[in-house]
């Protein structure tokens, strides 16, 4: 104890409040999990109402498939879409957030790893995620 600081005051080994730990990493990955899985959810319960209010007296066509239309075939078309307040839109973000939310989980890794200087770490995790986005993007750039 040094000039009556508890050096351990703040609960973490060595008294340091600015460390990273990895107590700390797992903290911050699980809320970002857990964020994620609810904005997601979400977003899919409420593109469902908005969707049912609209077109919940719709009989759909079983006899004949068809695709999704061109306009949420794309990120920008489905921020376009949900923006403008069409249930598919919404629900289709909501399903974009779900499927982001694993990748904003290793682009956060990348950081934390880089925090605790493992280099080592910091290079598989790049690579994990260039892989997640190489596949995310088709296979192709």
């Amino acid at each position: 104890m040094q000039d009556g600081v508890n050096p351990a005051a703040d609960g973490r080994p060595g008294g340091s409040a600015g460390a990273w730990t990895d107590a700390r990493t797992e903290s911050i990955i699980g809320t970002l999990l857990r964020a994620g899985v609810i904005l997601s959810a979400a977003l899919v319960t409420a593109g469902g109402i908005v969707y049912l209010i609209r077109h919940g007296t719709a009989h759909p066509q079983y006899g004949s498939f068809r695709g999704e239309p061109a306009d949420f075939r794309s990120v920008s078309g489905i921020l376009s879409a949900a923006r403008a307040f069409h249930g598919r839109g919404i629900i289709q973000l909501g399903l974009l957030v779900l499927i982001a939310t694993p990748v904003a989980r290793v682009a956060f890794s990348v950081v934390a790893f880089a925090l605790e200087r493992d280099r080592l770490y910091v290079l598989v995790t790049l690579v994990v995620l260039g892989v997640l986005i190489f596949s995310l993007a088709g296979g192709h750039f």
